[in-house]
């Protein structure tokens, strides 16, 4: 050990500054090579290397020369009009009134929705301080149809290329998985088709009732333009086949736009809806009975169900009815009465806005209001309340049996051709009428 610590001490270096050699007297060419090539400029932010000075062959510029032409695509905005997007694009101001007055011969300008591209090209200017002249202009204000704004001399001109639509209606079949609305959506419908076709289906088969393996089938009213855009409308039909049989086939039907069956239409069968669905997409919270009040602090009657759900969800009319009463109800907030016939009616409270007023007539479905917190509320959620002979009931005990009168012989026809002409189209394009 002791001959170890006497070695460490031998070898102990030494720490005094090192010498550099000394700097011999450099010229200019030097001088500048030395300084092109240190670090020291870094520590300063510059940038450093050989640089080349410039020549005689080199003309210098007083300004850098503009593109000849310029495209760039502008979107229209929410709240914005076209004169005021045209100039943040750089279009001048008189070309964009002139552009404006001319799509106004063509189409509203309020009508241009907002999100709508505009492929633009500006000209060369005589002068950096004049805007840039409007060559071409071209968007889409409409699904079938199509403007073009072309520079011709001095003056522009208006094209208007209609687009040709087709208009048969998509139908998509597919295999219930883990979920039928995945199911539907991996199998190409639109999202609001299938969110139409479950709220259809929930009217009249329970969801207990679709089990993995059954077939969804549904028919939209569909615009397909000839280049290749697609636009999905109404939902037509809805379907639901189990074991190689129709559980449920609904149509469109009659001038209110509601669904219906065969059966129902015919009068031989009613159509029982089971236990009452959710009148919002939520969860429940707060059953029916006794409870302490979250609020008040004491045991009270709780005279209905409580969902849970974000603030703003819709609210729907559980079945059809008339509305008795539409506005403020102390604790409730904003409330929402339903009247159903046979003595039942059905209460929504706590809204944060309310679609319908007093008198209307809803359909099952129909969004009458939206979730809130209003009244003595502690947070977003949906009171939901039933009416039997003026008392309160539990929501989750009652169960709505529709019944139709049956149809003429004229409307059963009508409607069985139409069912035979949904069934008859092939899955994913209709056949050409």
């Amino acid at each position: 050990m002791v001959g170890l610590t006497i070695a460490a001490f031998a070898f102990w270096p030494s720490f005094a500054p090192l010498q550099a050699a000394p700097l011999t007297a450099l010229d200019d060419t030097a001088q500048g090579e030395f300084r092109a090539q240190a670090i020291r400029p870094y520590a300063m932010g510059a940038t450093n290397g050989r640089h080349f000075a410039a020549g005689d062959a080199v003309i210098r510029l007083q300004a850098a020369p503009e593109r000849p032409t310029i495209q760039l695509a502008a979107t229209l905005g929410e709240n914005d009009n076209l004169p005021r997007m045209l100039q943040r694009a750089g279009v001048g101001e008189g070309d964009a009134g002139q552009v404006a007055a001319m799509v106004r011969s063509a189409v509203p300008l309020d009508q241009i929705a907002p999100g709508t591209r505009f492929d633009i090209t500006l000209g060369q200017r005589s002068s950096t301080s004049d805007p840039r002249p409007l060559t071409t202009l071209s968007f889409r204000p409409k699904f079938d149809l199509a403007l073009s704004i072309e520079r011709r001399g001095s003056n522009l001109a208006l094209a208007r290329m209609p687009i040709a639509v087709d208009t048969r209606p998509l139908r998509i079949r597919g295999i219930v998985g883990g979920s039928l609305y995945r199911s539907a959506r991996a199998a190409g419908a639109p999202p609001e088709a299938v969110q139409d076709y479950l709220r259809t289906i929930d009217q009249f088969l329970p969801f207990e009732d679709i089990m993995p393996g059954d077939e969804f089938d549904l028919v939209v009213s569909y615009k397909r333009t000839a280049d290749g855009q697609g636009q999905a409308g109404d939902l037509l039909y809805a379907g639901v086949i189990g074991g190689g049989k129709p559980k449920l086939q609904l149509l469109r039907w009659g001038p209110d736009g509601g669904f219906t069956s065969l059966d129902a239409l015919s009068g031989s069968a009613r159509t029982d809806s089971g236990m009452l669905g959710a009148p919002v997409a939520g969860h429940i919270t707060s059953l029916f009975g006794l409870r302490r009040h979250p609020i008040l602090g004491y045991v009270r009657m709780h005279a209905g169900v409580d969902f849970g759900a974000a603030w703003g969800s819709p609210v729907y009319a559980v079945t059809d009815g008339s509305v008795s009463f539409a506005g403020w109800h102390g604790g409730h907030g904003n409330y929402i009465r339903l009247e159903h016939g046979g003595g039942i009616a059905t209460g929504y409270g706590h809204l944060s806005r309310l679609a319908v007023s007093p008198g209307m007539t809803v359909r099952r479905g129909q969004v009458i209001g939206y979730v809130g917190s209003t009244g003595l509320s502690t947070g977003p959620h949906l009171h939901y309340e039933l009416y039997r002979g003026g008392q309160t009931v539990d929501p989750l005990s009652v169960r709505f049996v529709m019944h139709q009168q049956a149809a003429d012989a004229g409307q059963l026809s009508a409607f069985k051709a139409k069912l035979r002409e949904m069934l008859a189209l092939r899955t994913g394009l209709a056949p050409a009428r």
